[in-house]
């Protein structure tokens, strides 16, 4: 069982607010998929993974403006439409939702998700999961230490360092030097002309990254050396932000009763917000120090 569970919330609240029809609605016609779906999601993760700690990530920029000023197309596709028109209200509900329950909500202004979650996995004691469907922390995989529980039907696949290597065929830390130079659309990455998947696999099992690749003087081409120096700041979550570690658990749940009530009949969500509750109330005993 892991001692973390570190939750990329955006990814979770997402996923939920597209798998579950927008016809699911509380009192007064108030649209609620996406707050059931990220509870009873998050319920799930408890009583399957049994975290004796969990902490939930959000992106409070999605679209930093430091990361664009280095790679202008940065996940551009989120300039028209960064979240769900019909997502927006649902978000500020599932935040408190979780407050008032116990679970520790996480974010930094300027960061996105996967940077919070970078940096508490290099802070807090493992073993670490971390939920989130977003294959750029795929990156921060260390051995069974530290995995990637990605979304997939019929349940997460556990994405540790040799499930890397088995689908990428690169070594099982080097997914963000493999995607720099492969490109990822879904980010707004260009990467290197001419360089697809077999062959950026073949050029990172070679020369171990992207750092050691620019030592060597692989790239000759200054337009493309100089987009693979910009790429390292870019893409590789940020690890080293100066946030501070949270408890990750209560003594009792939920942590404010009289509100998890009000929200449960004000939104017609009572069933979901007591399955989150039963999930955390049973979560393993804390280990001895």
């Amino acid at each position: 069982m892991p001692e973390w569970l570190l939750v990329d919330g955006s990814s979770m609240f997402f996923r939920a607010f597209y798998a579950i029809p927008q016809t699911m609605r509380g009192p007064g016609g108030v649209l609620v998929n996406a707050v059931r779906g990220t509870l009873d999601t998050l319920a799930r993760y408890l009583t399957d993974r049994k975290p004796r700690h969990v902490a939930f990530t959000t992106d409070e920029d999605w679209r930093p403006d430091w990361r664009v000023e280095l790679i202008p197309g940065y996940k551009e596709h989120r300039t028209a439409e960064p979240i769900p028109p019909a997502l927006i209200p649902q978000v500020p509900i599932i935040l408190t939702a979780l407050t008032v329950v116990g679970v520790d909500v996480v974010g930094r202004e300027g960061y996105e998700a996967e940077d919070i979650v970078a940096s508490l996995a290099a802070k807090v004691k493992p073993p670490i999961e971390i939920a989130s469907g977003d294959r750029d922390l795929f990156s921060q995989v260390r051995g069974r230490d530290i995995i990637v529980l990605y979304p997939q039907k019929g349940g997460p696949a556990e994405v540790d360092e040799a499930e890397v290597a088995r689908r990428y065929s690169i070594p099982g830390t080097a997914y963000s030097d493999y995607a720099i130079l492969r490109g990822d659309p879904s980010d707004g990455l260009p990467g290197i002309p001419g360089i697809g998947d077999k062959t950026a696999a073949q050029m990172v099992k070679r020369y171990g990254s992207v750092e050691k690749m620019l030592e060597a003087g692989v790239f000759r081409n200054e337009e493309h050396a100089d987009y693979l120096r910009r790429a390292l700041k870019v893409v590789p979550p940020v690890r080293d932000l100066p946030i501070e570690v949270p408890t990750g658990r209560r003594d009792a749940y939920p942590e404010e009763p009289e509100m998890v009530e009000a929200l449960g009949k004000k939104y017609g969500i009572d069933s979901s917000l007591e399955r989150l509750v039963t999930a955390l109330s049973k979560l393993p005993a804390l280990s001895k120090k």
